[in-house]
């Protein structure tokens, strides 16, 4: 029986990356926006890099509100997206890598985000993949951010070892990490809808530690 490892090493760095900045090898050429994650050099890319990275596996990086997206299919390929809320934008699916900040607090009633409570349409339960990691790694007893899962969790966070199969894994051991038998449908979320909850099991405390929202009315004159 395998144990269980550490969080791959690509998938730590693609969330705390930041993309977007020009890239310096690329100084004076158009469009050289480091918008591109190779998963097996574990640096952002540009354009004008990719033929130095032809036969690696990359994740393009979008834009969406003013934060960083990838697109639902692309991110499917290495890691389970159930439960995370997609969004629609330019006739694809996309979600968000990182929890998006909140100018004010949201009063009402509704689904909220497990993590960071933002509002979220039903079923789903987390607005980003870091929420969705986080919250899994905290629930644990004594857990940290990016820890060790434990392999009761590996369904719900990653993908089969299968989907590796494309992978040199003697060349990049870190790609090498067991998956688990989960599934990553998105639940049928086009436009943020979805036709039924997913079977997967939340930890028990953290379910019934969720709150509705509670309605504020102005004070009376």
């Amino acid at each position: 029986m395998v144990g269980p490892r550490s969080v791959p090493h690509w998938l730590g760095i693609l969330l705390g990356e930041k993309f977007f900045d020009p890239c310096l090898l690329h100084e004076s050429a158009k469009k050289n926006e480091k918008n591109i994650f190779c998963l097996t050099c574990c640096i952002t890319i540009c354009p004008h890099c990719l033929p130095l990275h032809r036969p690696h596996r990359r994740l393009q990086i979008r834009r969406y509100v003013y934060q960083d997206v990838i697109r639902l299919s692309d991110a499917q390929k290495f890691i389970n997206c159930s439960l995370v809320q997609p969004y629609t934008t330019n006739s694809a699916k996309v979600v968000f890598l990182n929890e998006r900040p909140m100018s004010r607090p949201f009063r009402g009633s509704g689904n909220f985000c497990i993590k960071c409570d933002r509002s979220l349409q039903d079923p789903f339960l987390f607005c980003s993949i870091s929420c969705k990691i986080n919250h899994i790694e905290s629930s644990k007893p004594g857990g940290k951010k990016l820890e060790p899962p434990s392999n009761e969790l590996l369904p719900f966070l990653y993908k089969t070892r299968t989907d590796f199969s494309f992978l040199d894994l003697q060349e990049d051991p870190q790609m090498a990490y067991d998956f688990g038998n989960g599934g990553g449908g998105d639940g049928n979320a086009m436009n943020c809808k979805a036709n039924k909850r997913s079977s997967i099991l939340m930890p028990q405390a953290e379910g019934n530690s969720r709150r509705k929202g509670v309605p504020h009315r102005s004070p009376l004159n």
